[in-house]
């Protein structure tokens, strides 16, 4: 099976090619121009396009399916060349604005979520995509690629900043290697140019890779799935706590690199019944003392089969009233796309009939 050159930094690919600049002209048909073959980069001689066609694949998947909600998110099925599937979601966050003559004052805001596994090994109670288990990791490419798709789909001009957050299929640190490598493609002024600092790693609380990815000094923002605000009630949503505790994790996450203008985002999703009470929020605020966070409250999005429910309104205030009152930023997160496939794994699953 051939790789896919969106698998390799500028520098491997200068590396490939016997002058320099025509990794950048490759850089630059793929990237700002979002051509689908190599045969259309007509700037670049036609042996090394033929070359470089027998060696590799330009786009490592596409998209198989796809769903629009009423408030503008769409998500996205995509098909990998093995025949397994992932999902990414672009949710829009501001619409473009324009003044009284029509003219464009602000460009529309988008966040893309990406997935960095088929499946996930992490097990969340809670969590479609742990219905299928883990089958593999997702190459670099695999995750540039739904970027660069998901810009192509609807016509996001190439100069146009997203950000980028990985928190769709998978546990981003479990895959190390390949999440920091499309960090770096992203990165890349020659490419799509995407700051670090709009990029968001979500991770259910490898402590020991939290630090790791904190020691390569990439300056991308962190965000943790915490979701409990105990050991006892975190090891049953989320097995994992076991080998890394919730101390363990807050110690890693004292010791990452910050920026002074950001924060650490804490992920919290709210379930009825189980962690959506008062006495949660009080172990909450305790528990984030001394770190320099943000609390993101997120309604359960029920699926069917799952024993769990969305929290009510009320609980949800009450519970961000009280960490606001004490100082703790904490805002919650209007549920997207609840009228198609929200779930994480849920587009996928109704795909695979699992």
């Amino acid at each position: 099976m051939k790789q896919s050159i969106l698998d390799f930094t500028l520098e491997e690919i200068e590396k490939q090619v016997t002058q320099k600049f025509r990794a950048k002209q490759l850089y630059n048909w793929i990237y700002q121009q979002n051509v689908d073959s190599f045969s259309q980069m007509n700037n670049v001689p036609k042996s090394l396009r033929e070359e470089l066609a027998k060696k590799y694949l330009l786009l490592p998947l596409e998209i198989l399916k796809k769903e629009q909600s009423r408030d503008g998110s769409i998500k996205y099925l995509f098909k990998l060349i093995d025949g397994h599937t992932i999902e990414s979601v672009l949710l829009k966050m501001k619409d473009a604005q324009y003044d009284n003559e029509g003219k464009l004052v602000h460009h529309a805001k988008f966040t893309i979520c990406v997935s960095t596994q088929v499946g996930c090994k992490v097990g969340c109670a809670f969590c479609l995509t742990a219905k299928s288990g883990f089958i593999r990791n997702l190459t670099a490419g695999e995750i540039v690629g739904q970027v660069l798709e998901i810009k192509k789909d609807v016509n996001i001009a190439s100069n146009r900043r997203v950000n980028i957050v990985y928190m769709g299929m998978g546990e981003p640190l479990d895959n190390f290697d390949n999440l920091v490598k499309s960090i770096e493609i992203f990165r890349n002024e020659n490419g799509l140019s995407i700051s670090p600092k709009r990029q968001t790693v979500s991770t259910s609380g490898i402590s020991s890779k939290i630090k790791r990815l904190g020691e390569t000094g990439l300056g991308v923002q962190l965000a943790i799935s915490l979701h409990a605000v105990d050991d006892s009630l975190r090891e049953k949503l989320i097995p994992m706590n076991r080998a890394y505790n919730i101390a363990s994790i807050v110690k890693a996450v004292k010791e990452f690199p910050v920026n002074t203008r950001k924060r650490v985002m804490f992920e919290y999703l709210v379930i009825k019944d189980v962690n959506d009470d008062i006495n949660s929020a009080k172990k909450l605020l305790k528990l984030l003392q001394g770190i320099k966070s943000k609390v993101n409250l997120i309604y359960f999005n029920p699926y069917p089969g799952t024993k769990f429910k969305r929290p009510s309104r009320e609980n949800m205030e009450n519970f961000q009233k009280y960490l606001l009152d004490r100082g703790l930023l904490c805002t919650i997160r209007e549920s997207k796309g609840i009228d198609i496939s929200a779930a994480c794994g849920q587009l996928r699953e109704q795909e695979l009939g699992i």
